[in-house]
């Protein structure tokens, strides 16, 4: 007798006494752990031994709740979009085509309502080809169901290393689970596991979107030939998308539907049939994503607010886990009227069609930071030859999936007056403000000297003496230039900071001598919600779009979340609030925001910066506030507000109030009309005359300040 003959006769053996050793549902786990573990030899262990060893390994693995769609709802509940990282929904075995498991048995595993769980032959087959280094297939459909299930339980990318391992010991864990499936659900619960669970490509997670996604039908109304094609995708999604390669669809779907009629599920004839047939698709175009909704914009805005706040987890790996096993609903902020108003007004000045200019806007509610309406005229989109349409949410920071920002030009005076009457300085400083003067002086926060700085204004009828209210009416450079210095560089800077001003890049405030003319670049979100701790006498709120969540997925029973406002009272001092209120009210009365009023108490401020490269308009009433930025996609210092023609309107130059004041003043008027009417705060005493008029130059032309306290 030969060796290999001796061996086979010691096998026999072995595998008989491991036989009486097991039911007949672990019987085939067993026999295989004995025939490949590393340590089990012709003289090795007995099989008692190889018995106990296999099972012994883990066998506890449950199905987890599937990941699921997020339902993100307006601050009245309605529904504004349905997000997901795996777009899934959920049906029960009896709301799916008969054909479908049909299908799937006879192509992956004919005799699954046979067997416990483990087709020997096939096992046998792979797993000794797996230790020659073959990585041969040969699972059972519950051998599959594990395989995804342990994928999809996988919290970390070690762990999904792991679950997607091809060796011995691995496929013999998977036997193990495999056996414990078996004996803890039913053939039913199994296949019904497995069709939610798979994958069908296109972003189709589960069979009900998968045949959405390719027939626009739900499960239930699948043929025989669509549930061919559908289950034939499984072994490779990307290979045999039939909307990218349908030639290698087709020729697969035939392969399923021989082997439907091989196994009785079909006949001949009907197979012949089915094969006869085209792919007849009818795609639904993919949903469970921002795209999908009226307000992709904001709802991308939530999305990237949720994966950075704590809300769901203090790590960014568990708010990741949360966000992809969804199955919740949130809450937003977000008032329809007051985005479709956006919206409108947007539209209306800066059409899409206009593609190479945009106009971004945000509204946001003083005192709390919900953000109302957040809207942009480009499209959503990810197409780069198109202008027209973009991914970036021009209206947010750069981390809320927004761009660097844009300068603000002269909105950012609001914070040199704020500065300025911190320091006591009243409404009665005044400054001859000639056309252009070089300002020297000034220091940054180290203590730095700056460089003198010449500054000119924008128009002639700037030039003469002006105090804090015709300075801001008429938004005089050289006269704000010179407030700045009598304030200091960095006190006004500070002063920005403590209103909630920070640069759309995330790095620090650049404390420059043209602060005071908003050369930083900025978000319009920034601007409004720093505009709102005006509004609401100097308490600063942290911008926020989620008002609740229903509940933690990966914390089950944690229950409802409120979302509380982050808020910092006395951030700027309200009296201090009240005098800046009271001076960009004055901005509507002949000055730079004249015919811009919107029928109720309302502060503002326009804002444009050198050579016209960006417009703003910034403003606000007691119960909302809202900025506005246009310029070029392309970038506006290269592409200036100058000689161009938008929404069919020649402008010589844009300028904060001939385009972004009106889109502003549309918004705000549709989306305050159902807010109570409220005035603005007395103006302080201790800031002097509320009307004060500049005085009259003296003789010889004195340059020199009066502070009109």
């Amino acid at each position: 007798m030969t060796e290999s003959s001796g061996n086979g006769e010691h096998e026999k053996t072995r595998t008989t006494a491991l036989l009486r050793l097991t039911g007949t549902a672990a019987m085939a786990g067993v026999l295989c752990a004995a025939l490949v573990l590393p340590w089990v030899g012709a003289i090795g262990v007995a099989g008692r031994d190889v018995a106990s060893a296999f099972m012994s390994l883990p066998a506890d693995l449950d199905p987890p709740p599937l990941s699921e769609r997020i339902l993100l709802t307006d601050a009245d509940d309605e529904p504004i979009a349905e997000v997901a990282r795996r777009e899934r929904d959920l049906v029960e075995l009896d709301e799916i085509s008969p054909w479908v498991p049909a299908a799937l048995m006879a192509i992956e595993d004919e005799r699954f309502y046979e067997h416990n769980g483990l087709d020997l032959r096939g096992v046998l087959r792979a797993l000794l080809r797996t230790a020659q280094g073959d990585l041969q297939g040969g699972s059972t459909i519950t051998q599959q169901y594990v395989k995804n299930l342990l994928i999809e339980n996988a919290a970390t990318e070690e762990e999904l290393d792991r679950a997607n391992e091809r060796t011995v010991g691995r496929k013999l864990v998977e036997l193990r689970h495999t056996m414990g499936i078996e004996e803890r659900m039913t053939k039913d619960e199994i296949m019904e596991g497995y069709l939610n669970l798979s994958y069908f490509g296109s972003g189709a997670h589960g069979i009900e979107i998968a045949a959405r996604r390719y027939f626009s039908v739900p499960a239930a109304d699948l043929d025989p030939a669509q549930a061919a094609l559908l289950v034939g995708l499984v072994r490779g999604p990307s290979y045999y998308d039939p909307m990218t390669n349908p030639d290698a669809a087709i020729e697969r779907r035939d392969v399923v539907l021989d082997r439907m009629a091989d196994t009785g599920h079909l006949t001949a004839e009907q197979a012949q049939e089915y094969k006869g047939t085209g792919l007849d698709l009818e795609p639904t175009e993919r949903g469970g994503s921002c795209y999908s909704s009226d307000y992709p914009f904001f709802c991308d805005y939530v999305m990237h607010w949720l994966t950075a706040s704590d809300l769901l987890g203090e790590t960014e790996e568990e708010r990741d886990r949360a966000l992809e096993q969804g199955g919740f609903t949130v809450r937003t902020t977000l008032d329809r009227d007051a985005q479709e108003a956006a919206q409108d007004a947007v539209d209306r000045y800066v059409p899409h069609e206009d593609s190479t200019k945009f106009a971004a806007e945000a509204v946001v509610e003083p005192g709390n930071g919900k953000v109302r309406a957040m809207a942009q005229n480009l499209r959503y989109g990810f197409d780069e030859e198109d202008t027209g349409t973009t991914s970036i949410n021009l209206a947010v920071d750069r981390a809320d999936g927004g761009s660097h920002g844009f300068q603000a030009g002269s909105t950012f005076k609001a914070f040199t007056l704020a500065a300025a009457l911190d320091k006591g300085l009243g409404y009665g400083t005044s400054f001859s403000a000639p056309k252009s003067t070089t300002v020297s002086g000034l220091r940054n926060c180290e203590g730095g000297r700056m460089s003198d700085w010449e500054v000119r204004n924008a128009g002639e009828s700037d030039e003469g003496r002006h105090n804090m209210i015709s300075g801001t009416k008429g938004s005089v450079n050289t006269y704000f230039a010179q407030l700045q210095r009598r304030v200091g560089l960095c006190e006004t800077s500070q002063m920005a900071e403590d209103a909630g001003i920070a640069r759309a890049d995330g790095e620090p405030l650049g404390v420059w001598s043209s602060f005071t003319l908003g050369d930083q670049e900025v978000s319009p979100l920034t601007v409004a919600n720093a505009y709102a701790t005006f509004a609401a006498d100097g308490t600063r709120c942290e911008p926020r779009p989620v008002e609740v969540v229903s509940e933690n997925p990966v914390d089950p029973g944690s229950g409802r979340i409120e979302v509380g406002s982050t808020c910092e009272e006395e951030a700027v001092s309200p009296k201090v609030a009240a005098g800046v209120s009271h001076l960009l009210q004055q901005t509507f009365k002949g000055g730079t925001a004249d015919g811009l009023g919107i029928g109720r108490p309302a502060a503002g401020k326009t804002g444009t910066t050198d050579s016209a490269a960006y417009a703003w308009f910034a403003g606000y009433t007691p119960n909302l506030a809202a900025a506005v930025a246009v310029g070029d996609v392309r970038g506006g210092e290269e592409n200036p507000l100058q000689g161009v023609v938008i929404g069919g309107r020649h402008y010589g130059i844009v300028y904060g109030g001939t385009l972004p004041g009106p889109i502003w003043q549309a918004t705000m008027r549709e989306a305050t009309a159902d807010l109570p009417t409220k005035s603005f705060p007395s103006s302080p005493s201790a800031f002097g005359d509320p009307g004060a008029q500049p005085p009259q130059p003296r003789d010889g032309g004195d340059d020199d300040a009066e502070d009109g306290t």
